[in-house]
């Protein structure tokens, strides 16, 4: 066995664990502003009204969800959780608004829907609180 086969493996689980956790890092940074943290949803600190759909619960998977992925907890069913919440982000809230998602805004709900999809795909890596409960 050469040093790349050694090498290669695990610099795919550590670049896939910095991955999940820096994405839903900031994943949940994006759900706190729906209840007016870093800003809010208007810059002034404002939050959604609370119980109200979509935005509410969209707030609350977001955070939820993100913990889940970051933690390595049930992360692939999380991660296609999160992914699917910002495809119906992307298709109700901002497509409407203009075709690309550099006209509608959409960019960040795009990104964070593939991001996850390629979580819940792919795995979260081998540097799990799953792996971790399992042994």
């Amino acid at each position: 066995m050469t040093t790349t086969t050694i090498a290669r493996p695990v610099a795919q689980d550590v670049t896939l664990t910095a991955f999940r956790v820096v994405v839903s890092f900031l994943f949940g940074c994006h759900g706190l502003m729906g209840f007016g943290l870093f800003g809010g949803i208007d810059g002034q600190g404002g939050a959604v009204e609370a119980w109200s759909f979509p935005g509410w619960w969209a707030s609350v998977i977001e955070v939820g969800g993100a913990a889940f992925v970051l933690l390595g907890v049930g992360a692939r069913v999380a991660a296609l959780l999160c992914s699917g919440t910002m495809a119906y982000a992307y298709f109700v809230v901002h497509q409407p608004e203009g075709l690309l998602p550099v006209q509608n805004m959409g960019e960040p709900a795009v990104m964070f829907c593939w991001a996850f999809l390629v979580v819940a795909v792919v795995g979260p890596g081998s540097y799990t609180l799953d792996r971790v409960f399992r042994r």
